[in-house]
């Protein structure tokens, strides 16, 4: 694989403001939920770097390793709550646009579990999640396993 260029490792504004929504979220949503999106998010763009790094601040928050593993299969799982079920299916919404495009339907299940404000972190949330996939992505940001895997 061609080495590109490190984006976190560079002083950046751009990178910096990127950051600075981050705390917003983290202030304005509930950060257990908003790690199992970022982990949902990351499975369905394929991005090692950010799976790793939220599957371990999940868990970090009090995530479990067996939902952990089925979240790939949320849809037929029953440890999901309305609530993440609702948070889940808008985050595949939105992350699946060009074909979704946001059906009433996930919007009017997530609308009625979520304040206007929440709706608004978490939709937010999710287009961060997209962004930081398709930087990680774009930019090569390798899973630590690959790092030591090359030394």
């Amino acid at each position: 694989m061609t080495k590109r260029l490190n984006i976190l490792a560079r002083k950046n504004d751009s990178i910096d403001g990127l950051v600075a929504v981050e705390a917003w979220i983290a202030k304005s949503f509930d950060p257990k939920l908003m790690e199992l999106v970022k982990v949902r998010v990351s499975q369905i763009n394929g991005c090692a770097h950010c799976l790793h790094l939220h599957r371990h601040d999940a868990l970090n928050l009090g995530e479990t390793e067996e939902r952990m593993l089925l979240l790939n299969a949320w849809h037929e799982s029953q440890l999901y709550t309305d609530r993440e079920r609702a948070a889940l299916a808008w985050a595949e919404s939105l992350t699946n646009i060009a074909e979704s495009r946001a059906p009433d339907a996930d919007y009017e299940a997530v609308h009625g579990v979520f304040s206007e404000d929440e709706l608004l972190a978490l939709s937010i949330g999710i287009a961060m999640i997209n962004a930081w996939n398709r930087l990680a992505i774009g930019f090569r940001l390798q899973h630590p396993a690959d790092h030591k895997r090359a030394a």
